[in-house]
């Protein structure tokens, strides 16, 4: 209790701390116990946060506040349109060209197991086999139970987005517009005394500025890289394996990890235990490690680096919450 009670002294005495570990905690309050009712809010506050580099931007060239958030909003609905209408539906071609393959990939992966022990009679068995295709199978079968139970809720979903769709552009203009007014009054209800916070919040927003904008880089270097590799090498659903290895630079390490799967099934799958399949893996290895060791250090040379432990524990915990 006395080494408790001396770190409480130590840390919770300055009524500045005090201050920023309460607007902490509110904020965690807010978005765990009125998330659900606020998403359309919580949205519009995180696009208009990520836009208002760009108005800022363009009001430095002289440009009035209200027409550059006009002009910023209309590119970003139409960035947002292009892929609604241009992208989405060629992704989704390719998703249901893979569902109707996906019988024909059971089986011949269901082929390729049953022909383990045979081959290697000391690390498998057949029933071991046996218990793997059970799985795999139940598995499906769940899967294709909450497919059928996600086209039920469709209905509803639709009708969210729709709701959103006219919503959430509505509140990110007014954010951006009147953002200096809109903080003024929710300056009212703090603390005047808020240097320690005010310092953390421009430590943090220049922290997630440099990272976003270098997320943003990221994805449309490696996903446009992986799309052009693995056409040359003529695997299939390469859009879609582009943009997958593209979003999953937003989780670090993990995202990597995850995609490695899909990109090496379905190269097996048409390649088979070949060269072809090992061109395949070698080009997206590099990829990987170009994006690691060159891409990411130069394009977040201002942010701090945290290490890969302490990124994954973040991703785990704060993911869960």
């Amino acid at each position: 209790m006395h080494i408790i009670r001396r770190w409480f002294e130590h840390y919770f005495s300055d009524p500045q701390v005090v201050i920023l570990a309460g607007l902490l905690l509110l904020g965690f309050v807010v978005v765990l116990a009125f998330g659900d009712m606020l998403a359309p809010v919580l949205a519009g506050v995180v696009i208009a946060y990520l836009l208002e580099g760009v108005v800022s931007k363009l009001e430095s060239f002289h440009l009035h506040r209200t027409l550059a958030v006009a002009l910023v909003l209309l590119t970003f609905l139409l960035f947002v349109l292009f892929l609604l209408f241009g992208v989405l539906p060629r992704l989704s071609a390719q998703i249901s060209q893979l569902v109707q393959q996906l019988p024909d990939m059971i089986s011949r992966g269901q082929a390729a197991l049953s022909q383990l022990p045979e081959r290697y009679p000391d690390f498998i068995t057949a029933a071991q086999v046996k218990d793997i295709t059970t799985s795999i199978r139940s598995e499906l079968g769940a899967l294709g139970q909450r497919v059928v139970s996600l086209s039920v809720a469709s209905v509803v979903g639709l009708i969210t987005l729709l709701v959103y769709l006219v919503l959430v552009p509505v509140l990110v203009f007014f954010f951006l517009k009147d953002k200096d007014s809109i903080l003024a009054w929710l300056g009212g209800y703090v603390p005047r005394e808020r240097e320690l916070t005010a310092r953390v919040w421009r430590e943090v927003n220049r922290q997630i500025a440099n990272y976003v904008r270098g997320k943003v880089w990221e994805i449309l270097i490696v996903g446009s890289v992986t799309f052009v590799t693995f056409q040359i090498l003529e695997l299939e659903y390469a859009e879609l394996l582009a943009t997958l290895v593209g979003l999953s630079v937003i989780i670090p390490y993990i995202g990597a990890a995850v995609v490695t799967v899909p990109v090496a099934v379905i190269a097996y799958f048409q390649f088979g235990w070949g060269s072809d399949f090992g061109w395949v893996i070698g080009a997206y290895a590099v990829i990987q490690a170009l994006d690691g060791n060159m891409l990411v250090p130069l394009l977040f040379s201002e942010v701090v680096n945290l290490h890969p432990v302490a990124i994954i524990i973040a991703v785990l915990l704060f993911g869960g919450i």
